[in-house]
């Protein structure tokens, strides 16, 4: 009968180890999925960021569109004016060698590196085929100019997909830590952000 209780004393043991053992480490791992899946999260923002300064510097103002800002940084091209020559060659000048041209310098090219999966730019990281909310529009001064702005954020509902819900921190918690908005957002329809994103 002693043997029974050390045996059955011995299953307890090593069931209970095994509960510790979990309830130590699920929320290790849940913080390093996490801290993975915020991190290409703000990589890709911060790559949507760029898209957008850039179509804005092109056409004037923000695009709502992944569709648009896409087709726009894989098929249009940037005009830069080089110089041929020094103007401070004087002889050069006097024979007309030094002139400026027009070049047309790819947008994929300058902005991002070689290889660069342009189309998974409106897709968030780590959660199938969900995309980030994109929009733009414009916010008014104090003084009455209209100033371009652009919001690109996913929800931690759509960050998070499929980690256990038992482990995210309370969605106050991440508020404050995110500034009011519960997930991961550059720039903003609603505030002068100067397009930061709530990370920074």
């Amino acid at each position: 009968m002693k043997t029974v209780y050390q045996i059955l004393l011995f299953a307890v043991i090593v069931v209970l180890s095994y509960f510790i053992y979990e309830g130590i480490m699920n929320p290790i791992r849940f913080e390093k999925e996490k801290n993975k899946r915020y991190n290409k999260t703000i990589e890709r923002l911060k790559d949507i960021r760029t898209a957008e300064l850039a179509y804005r510097l092109e056409n004037n103002k923000f695009t709502g569109s992944f569709d648009t800002l896409i087709h726009f940084v894989k098929y249009d091209s940037f005009n830069v004016v080089k110089q041929v020559g020094s103007m401070d060659d004087s002889i050069a000048v006097a024979k007309g060698l030094v002139y400026r041209e027009t070049i047309k310098i790819s947008v994929l090219d300058s902005l991002f590196k070689k290889g660069y999966a342009v189309d998974s730019l409106r897709h968030v990281p780590y959660a199938g085929n969900a995309e980030f909310e994109l929009k733009a529009g414009h916010l008014e001064t104090g003084s009455g100019i209209k100033v371009q702005v652009f919001e690109a954020k996913a929800h931690n509902d759509v960050i998070l997909k499929g980690l256990d819900r038992q482990l995210v921190v309370n969605e106050n918690d991440l508020r404050k830590k995110l500034e009011r908005y519960p997930g991961l957002q550059v720039g903003s329809l609603t505030e002068f952000t100067n397009h930061a994103g709530n990370w920074e």
